[in-house]
């Protein structure tokens, strides 16, 4: 037992890996209790643990309808595994340490550091501590403003419970909502307040808490990062190229935005934009959208979001670096160049790994659903990219899934939320840097 413990406390993505995994496994205990379920029946234990990862990995995928199937307690589990995924288990196990007085150890901010993606030790404790109060405050903003929209069609404990939930889900990127028949969003399609309200908790929650510590930061310092400068600009560029692709496709559409008018469809495009990247919110129908769109659709969901974020995808920064090594070989140059500064080769090397065992696993995944699943070739890649990305949008095929194709899923939202480098880490060893260099070979590319 002793040698087990040893083995998953070795490194930082191992501890990272197990305590995800612990944490799916306790929430499928919990959701599948008769008192998580409305009828009072037990939960299926392949259903529970699918929605135990689902929202663990905040990623908003179910074939079991949210708001109709799970009693008050069951929401209350999946909105607790939301907030864990979201934030982290060390970052919540952390503020329990200093809430009790613990000091933390530097083994313990090694971890913090692979689980938020920071660039240093310096700093992390103060980082855990303002992550909890960016959430909780932008969470409990968006919970009271919520609450207010709902007044006007539901009782004010509904509203309440309404607009706590769904605060929490779209912060952390989770896209669970509680309205029934797999509808999400659909019945404010028009509705600005409650579009624009979900925007901006989505954007808040996919940029990072290192981006968020950064802006409330701005009015002292008057700078920002340049981690944050290439996470705002790449984000609202995705944005906008999101927007115009869908409202461009989609606009004779009479399944999706056909029947809206132009405020309407630049709205619900804006949205889709939005939650493609990372959140799973929807509007409109998305099994009804053309072939091009839902695979514009699937290169946003590879993209995701931004590091130390509640969303998955390869990440912005990611996308930057390899965009911008991609320019840089094409203009015959050396060094890769962000916002006038250089990107050390260690940063484009990972970018470029990433990107590939990204690619891999979704190959691989897909060519397998290829044989298990009766289902097209873009609808398999479509919902293959939205567990790995942590999207949540499905095209139709999730509630359809054979027992090994959930399986399959669940293991990619489990590796997407992790991210590629820390699940390969967290099963074999690191090898340290070598003392020497091999001779250098010349061999023909292109």
């Amino acid at each position: 037992m002793k040698k087990w413990f040893r083995w998953f406390y070795a490194s930082p993505p191992r501890v990272i890996a197990s305590g995800f995994a612990a944490i799916i496994f306790a929430g499928m205990v919990l959701l599948h209790l008769p008192y998580a379920s409305a009828s009072g029946e037990p939960t299926p234990w392949l259903e529970a643990f699918f929605v135990s990862a689902s929202a663990t990995c905040v990623t908003g995928l179910a074939r079991i309808d949210t708001g109709l199937y799970f009693s008050a307690f069951g929401h209350g589990v999946i909105l607790l595994l939301v907030q864990l995924g979201g934030l982290g288990f060390m970052t919540a196990g952390t503020l329990f340490a200093l809430f009790a007085g613990r000091k933390v150890s530097l083994k313990d901010k090694l971890i913090l550091q692979a689980s938020l993606n920071h660039g240093s030790l310096e700093g992390i404790v103060r980082l855990v501590r303002r992550v909890l109060v960016y959430a909780l405050c932008i969470e409990g903003i968006g919970a009271i403003l919520f609450t207010l929209r709902f007044l006007a069609d539901m009782s004010p404990g509904r509203a309440l419970y309404y607009g706590v939930f769904h605060s929490v889900s779209f912060f952390n990127n989770a896209g669970f909502d509680l309205f029934g028949e797999f509808r999400s969003l659909k019945p404010y399609v028009g509705d600005v307040y409650v579009n624009l309200l979900s925007i901006v908790l989505i954007v808040l929650g996919g940029v990072g808490f290192i981006v968020l510590s950064d802006l409330a930061e701005y009015r002292t310092r008057r700078r920002l990062s340049l981690h944050s400068r290439i996470v705002l600009w790449v984000s609202a560029f995705l944005i906008v190229i999101g927007t115009v692709t869908i409202l461009i496709f989609e606009y004779t559409n009479e399944n999706t935005l056909g029947p809206l008018g132009f405020g309407d469809k630049l709205l619900a495009a804006l949205l889709q934009s939005v939650t493609t990247r990372s959140a799973g919110v929807t509007t409109v129908d998305v099994p009804s959208f053309r072939d091009a769109t839902q695979f514009a659709m699937i290169l946003l969901m590879f993209v995701g979001a931004s590091p130390g974020s509640t969303g998955g995808g390869i990440k912005t920064t990611t996308f930057a670096v390899l965009a911008s090594a991609v320019w840089a070989m094409i203009r015959g140059r050396e060094d890769v160049v962000l916002f006038r500064a250089r990107m050390e080769q260690a940063k484009v090397n990972k970018a470029i790994t990433v990107t590939v065992l990204s690619l891999v696993i979704v190959i691989g995944s897909v060519m397998i659903l290829s044989i298990t699943e009766n289902q097209s070739f873009l609808i398999i890649l479509f919902e293959v990219m939205s567990a790995y990305a942590t999207v949540g949008l499905s095209a139709g095929m999730t509630g359809d899934l054979t027992p090994f194709g959930q399986i399959l899923l669940t293991i990619l939202m489990f590796v997407g939320r992790l991210g590629p480098l820390t699940f390969t880490y967290a099963l074999g060893s690191r090898s340290g840097r070598t003392l020497y260099r091999n001779a250098e070979g010349r061999i023909i590319i292109g």
